[in-house]
């Protein structure tokens, strides 16, 4: 088996927005970032305080060692006067460096106090945002895009204060004043000490802007990466049962190589610009030594002076070395910023009108009134077309047909998964999408075919929709679904902790366990999405009697394949291509000879058939 090629595309890129690269939607990207910087008002301020006095101390250090030269050879000929001067020197150098290290420290810390809580607010905005984005989007965008742009982007997003706004104050401060006091004290020195600034500016902005290329490629590759690995893990019991560990080992190497080619290429980048910068520094100092030298032989400059010269230079390319990871800062920040807003700026596509009032229950009848329905991605394509029917409270409607049919998608648009596209669904008179979501879905529950359960205990998980439930409402609703009896007999009983997606349960106890979870909020509309498939027939039976106590509180629409699961049904619809194509009784379809009477012989006589083979 050859696995497949990966290809390399940016993550979510349905919502690429094309002038992103435009220095405007930088700059915009830019100041919306330092907004969020400044919610931390006081910790900013720390932090632009204390890199002011660090700058200013590292400033004042090649001034105190050059003169100290300068006063050994002044006092060369009374050795006490040399000491004391040099010791007066050395304590002030000691002074100014401890203050230096103090201020760096606190401009280190308050630095990044402000980048942690710059991450914290974009990743509970992020956090929010896929809470509120709607099916239609998860429809169309991969999870584990999802993670790197929660992950790799916010964090490289969050640092923009530390390694962008404050590096920035930093590095005008050492450059700018150092540059002018080196330029004061001798004007063809002072250029000669700052020649290697423009190179090595150069050359690390720009290895900066290439890494940042090859930055957005590896967080590509890495999505990739991430993609292989989750599907990996959700699907490890279909790669043991096909012995496909060899495959998946294969597709895993291939992405990791990809990956790990790009970050040799980054390296070979980072070490050209280096050898670049050093090489330029190197000759610039050599200059300065050289016309220096000259200059202190012939008495035109002292050799403290000198020696602040150099000490300057070398202060300084650290500084002028960060030029580039300024640029690469501001690069990255526009970069992965741009991609993190686009996210927080989607607006969700279910969401509550401006107007929209709380669900008011009376009758609790539900109607379908001529309803259309295609998906977002394919609006040409009516899943539903002119669909109408009533629900009355204390009914239970039946939906089957083939696959494609419909019916799924039915039920996705009485909570609102999806806005129906023609005519309109309410629930005693009210439009669902004039009603608040969290009013409407607390109406309804959906139980799924594909069950979620989360990594906790058996109780929480039953209690999602009502984490404050009594222990008595859970037993109930446990007793109702037919799964009490298994969780009695469990150790822990009803704190048990179920695996990963309920791993350390089977199909059928993980779809009781759903239809528990959805019957605690005591929901007015109960849809059962095929929610029984995994259930033997006699647990079937006896959750549909249980149910069927407090059937009459609610309106049941029940989802199947087999026909065994709709016979008690007051009402049941053959849907095919969206439409309603026979609706009746059981014994109404079966008189019709139809649809509905072909799959009922299908159904009953082959089993017979299997049954006498």
């Amino acid at each position: 088996m050859t696995p497949p090629n990966f290809p390399i595309r940016r993550p979510l890129e349905v919502m690429a927005i094309d002038d992103a690269k435009s220095w405007r939607a930088g700059l915009i990207t830019l100041w919306r970032m330092t907004r969020i910087a400044w919610l931390t008002p006081w910790q900013v301020t720390f932090a632009l305080v204390a890199t002011l006095f660090s700058a200013t101390m590292q400033l004042i250090i090649p001034r105190l060692l050059g003169r100290a030269i300068d006063q050994t050879q002044l006092f060369a000929s009374d050795p006490a006067a040399a000491k004391s001067a040099l010791m007066a020197t050395a304590v002030l150098v000691l002074i100014v460096s401890a203050l230096r290290g103090v201020f760096t420290t606190f401009q280190n810390y308050f630095s990044e106090a402000v980048n942690h809580h710059s991450g914290v607010e974009l990743r509970l905005r992020f956090y929010e945002q896929v809470q509120r984005l709607s099916y239609g989007f998860h429809d169309s965008v991969h999870s584990g895009d999802l993670i790197t742009l929660g992950l790799l982007d916010v964090d490289g997003a969050r640092q923009y204060f530390s390694t962008g706004l404050n590096r920035l104050v930093l590095l005008t401060i050492l450059i700018g004043f150092g540059g002018v006091m080196l330029l004061r004290i001798d004007p063809v020195l002072g250029l000669m000490s700052l020649s290697f600034v423009p190179i090595v500016g150069w050359s690390s902005s720009i290895a900066q802007l290439r890494l940042r290329l090859t930055w957005r490629d590896l967080q590509d590759r890495m999505s990739v990466l991430s993609r292989v690995m989750e599907e990996n893990l959700g699907g490890i019991r279909v790669v043991r049962a096909f012995y496909a560990g060899a495959h998946e080992q294969e597709k895993f190497d291939k992405a990791s190589d990809s990956a790990l080619d790009l970050a040799h290429e980054r390296v070979d980048i980072r070490v050209r610009s280096t050898g670049i910068m050093t090489l330029s520094f190197l000759v610039a100092m050599g200059l300065v030594l050289w016309v220096g030298g000259a200059k202190v032989m012939a008495g035109q400059m002292s050799v403290g002076t000198l020696t602040a010269f150099l000490t300057f230079m070398t202060i300084l390319q650290m500084p002028v070395r960060q030029l580039g990871l300024l640029v690469n800062s501001f690069a990255r920040t526009s970069t992965c910023g741009a991609r993190v807003f686009a996210f927080l700026d989607l607006d969700p596509a279910i969401a509550d009108a401006p107007d929209a009032k709380v669900l008011t229950l009376t009758d609790g009848v539900l109607r379908f009134e001529n309803v259309d329905f295609a998906y977002p991605s394919a609006p040409a394509t009516k899943v539903i077309s002119n669909l109408s029917f009533t629900a009355a409270r204390g009914q239970t409607i039946g939906l089957i047909g083939p696959p494609g049919s419909g019916k799924s998608t039915l039920s996705h648009l009485i909570p609102r998964f999806y806005d129906v596209t023609g005519g309109r669904i309410t629930l005693d008179g009210q439009d669902i999408r004039g009603v608040t979501l969290a009013s409407l879905r607390n109406a309804v529950s959906v139980v799924a075919q594909d069950v979620f359960l989360f990594t906790t205990t058996l109780e929480n998980n039953i209690a999602y929709a009502d984490p404050w439930a009594a222990p008595d409402q859970i037993e109930q609703a446990s007793q109702h679904a037919q799964i009490h009896a298994h969780i009695s007999g469990l150790s822990r009983t009803y704190r048990t902790i179920v695996g990963e997606r309920g791993a350390s349960l089977s199909g059928g106890q993980k779809q009781r366990v759903a239809i528990a979870r959805s019957l605690m909020p005591n929901p007015a509309v109960l849809v059962f999405d095929d929610s029984t498939a995994a259930v033997d027939a006699n647990t079937e039976a006896r959750i549909r009697t249980a149910l069927q106590k407090g059937a009459a509180d609610r309106v049941t629409l029940i989802v199947a394949h087999r026909l065994n699961s709709l016979l008690h049904a007051d009402r049941i619809l053959f849907l095919d291509k969206g439409h309603v194509i026979e609706q009746g009784t059981h014994a109404e379809l079966l008189a019709l000879r139809g649809r509905y009477r072909a799959l009922y012989d299908l159904q009953t006589h082959g089993s017979d058939r299997e049954a006498a083979q």
